[in-house]
């Protein structure tokens, strides 16, 4: 029988005593954590899509400029919270999968329903300040663009002042995003 420490780093139980050694819970690079969020993004343009298209056919939309928008809006929150919920509890996303990054808690464990919640509501730090100030402006499209991906940019690099280099929503929920090794074959 093998003694506990010939056992490989990705071997180790991930708990409270592992918090003292920086690999098992290290958080991935900054450039690979922002592929993949924007590899997510691409990716609900799909999840948007089928919801979009649900929403409408038993809604029965007949036009863009439908009254019943902020409903749509509000559907399509309810179904990013179930999406992000469902796979963080499950430790990964699809983009996530394709990045080699999982979401645990502090300790290393897999999320709760909870704790994948409340990170998705945390989430929203990502847009919700650059949408609150400009919304009584009313800015062009381009204009509203340029400003939320600055916010989006700002607070990627305020990640670099967390002591672990953690996002700060994910610091917030009391989860971290750790390197996951590749599926074996």
């Amino acid at each position: 029988m093998p003694s506990e420490s010939a056992g490989s780093a990705t071997s180790r139980p991930a708990g409270p005593a592992n918090l003292l050694s920086p690999d098992p819970l290290a958080a991935p690079a900054l450039m690979r954590r922002m592929a993949c969020w924007l590899y997510e993004g691409m990716l609900l343009f799909g999840v948007v899509f089928i919801s979009g298209w649900l929403f409408s056919t038993l809604g029965q939309v007949r036009d863009a400029m439908d009254t019943r928008r902020p409903l749509l809006q509000a559907f399509l929150f309810v179904v990013f919270g179930i999406y992000f919920t469902w796979f963080w509890t499950r430790g990964q996303t699809l983009a996530m999968k394709t990045w080699h990054i999982r979401v645990v808690d502090r300790f290393g464990r897999p999320l709760t329903q909870w704790r994948a919640l409340l990170r998705y509501a945390c989430s929203w730090l990502w847009f919700l300040p650059p949408l609150a100030v400009l919304a009584p402006f009313k800015p062009s499209g381009a204009a509203a663009a340029i400003v939320i991906l600055a916010w989006v940019a700002v607070w990627a690099v305020l990640s670099r002042l967390h002591p672990q280099r953690q996002f700060w929503h994910d610091a917030l929920a009391g989860t971290r995003l750790v390197p996951a090794a590749p599926a074996g074959r």
